[in-house]
């Protein structure tokens, strides 16, 4: 089993006494998972999802038509420009770095480089990709479940006029290299509706599950599979998470169910409002901001959430440990502990011992890293933050299809806890309605003069 939830390190901190209550909870909340009888329970498609692509054909020959795009894009382009926002990028671009490497651009390798565009408006930003990526073949993979959604939408239009002008009058090339992953539905989503005109190839958003919850659907698993990754590996990963946590007796025996309890109990009980996702490994950061979609989306609502934030160490030990060693005490932390490292540097001896660091002559970069790891921890809970660590094997495919369950669902559930449904997201929209506004947009065009009038008297400029 590669997830694995030790808590050995919270004694001093929460008891049995303070957990049992949460427990009951959470046991309440799994079988609300189970039964689908909870709140939002028509968006847990994502929870038989591993087991859909070995038993139903749809789902099987979607993942042939994934691995076939993949392949298809390797042969034909250098540059697989990812378009999309929160989960339609987010969970993609956190298995390619944690699979292979931040750096993956920059190696290496014979799979095209990836890029990710459509998950902000930066014009500097969109322009320095544009400059890598235009006198190079690429491919456009866009993923919008509406296919209106602001910034993918702006982006795939200015990335297909620039295919179209770069294969002028060759439409087959252009709709050879342009796949739309959004719903299977043409009167839902205008992105459809233009791929069947266009005759772009299509992949499904499944109308049962999220985007944040949707990485191990096509929205993940093609910009993966072309990055060379093994997406059976991922699938069978989350495939055995599934078994694991749905297996047996669930009383206090399910790690899955005990990160939920503990993190829940540190809030509830122990008023602790920030959860910090600790990584030791730079692989992990975009790992680290999935996991802030999943649960920030999941459980801000209402007033109520745990506020989850994160850190890379030992970069950030520079940095954000002095708060969180000594500021106030309204956070814990969540540590992911990687067990086993791809490579081995050795630290040579230096025998003049010129920087005084002769006790680590010898040792691998990987023993510096663990013995970081059990210091800082130490600190922290001396300092008086909380640790729940989170240990997995490797980062392997296996590995984050298991992890990305493991978060999934344990997300689902602490979402039960708390009493709000872990599928909506309904204060996303405020900003949205008055961009929109701003805009000129016909169907918000009562709110407009509202939203100016209030600018002009705030003095600010409604014009860069």
């Amino acid at each position: 089993m590669a997830v694995i939830v030790n808590d050995k390190y919270l004694e001093s901190f929460i008891g049995e006494d303070d957990t049992k209550p949460m427990w009951e909870k959470a046991e309440k909340a799994f079988e609300s998972v189970k039964n689908k009888s909870g709140i939002g329970n028509e968006m847990l498609g994502w929870v038989d999802l591993p087991i859909k692509y070995e038993k139903d054909k749809d789902f099987n020959n979607e993942l042939k038509r994934i691995k076939a795009a993949a392949k298809k894009i390797r042969k034909n382009s250098k540059v697989l420009i990812v378009v999309g926002i929160g989960g339609s990028y987010l969970g993609a671009r956190a298995a390619i770095e944690f699979i292979h490497s931040p750096l993956y651009n920059n190696k290496k390798k014979s799979t095209p480089d990836i890029y990710f565009l459509g998950n902000s408006i930066s014009t500097d930003n969109f322009y320095d990709i544009l400059k890598i990526c235009k006198n190079r073949d690429f491919s456009i993979n866009v993923i919008s479940k509406s296919g209106t959604t602001t910034e993918p939408a702006i982006t795939f239009r200015i990335l297909r006029d620039l295919l179209e002008k770069k294969y002028p009058g060759n439409e087959q090339k252009v709709k050879d290299r342009i796949f739309i992953t959004t719903d299977k539905n043409g009167e839902k989503s205008k992105l459809k509706a233009l791929a069947d005109l266009k005759g772009y190839e299509t992949f499904t958003v499944p109308d049962d599950i999220g985007g944040r919850y949707s990485v191990l659907t096509a929205v993940g698993l093609l910009p993966i599979a072309v990055s060379g990754a093994n997406i059976n590996a991922i699938i069978r990963g989350a495939k055995q998470a599934r078994e694991n946590y749905y297996a047996g007796d669930f009383s206090c025996g399910n790690d899955c169910l005990k990160y939920a309890v503990l993190r829940n109990t540190l809030h509830q009980i122990k008023g602790k409002s920030i959860e910090i996702f600790a990584a030791y490994e730079p692989a992990l950061t975009m790992m680290n901001e999935w996991w802030k979609q999943l649960f920030g989306e999941s459980e801000g609502k209402d007033k109520k959430g745990i506020y989850p934030a994160s850190v890379v160490f030992s970069t950030d030990l520079h940095s954000l440990g002095q708060y969180i060693q000594d500021g106030e005490r309204i956070l814990f932390e969540t540590v992911i502990n990687i067990k086993n490292q791809k490579y081995k540097i050795k630290i040579p001896e230096d025998t003049a011992n010129i920087d005084g660091m002769d006790f680590v002559d010898n040792i691998s970069l990987d023993e510096v890293n663990y013995k970081a790891f059990l210091g800082t921890i130490l600190a922290h809970t001396d300092g008086g933050t909380p640790n729940i660590v989170i240990d997995i094997d490797d980062r392997s495919e296996e590995s984050f299809g298991e992890l990305v369950y493991f978060f999934e669902l344990a997300c689902t559930v602490s979402g039960y806890i708390l009493g709000v449904n872990p599928f909506d997201q309904p204060g996303v929209e405020d900003y949205k309605i008055n961009m929109f506004s701003l805009l000129g947009n016909a169907k918000y065009a009562d709110k407009k003069s509202t939203l100016v009038k209030r600018l002009e008297e705030m003095g600010v400029d409604l014009e860069i």
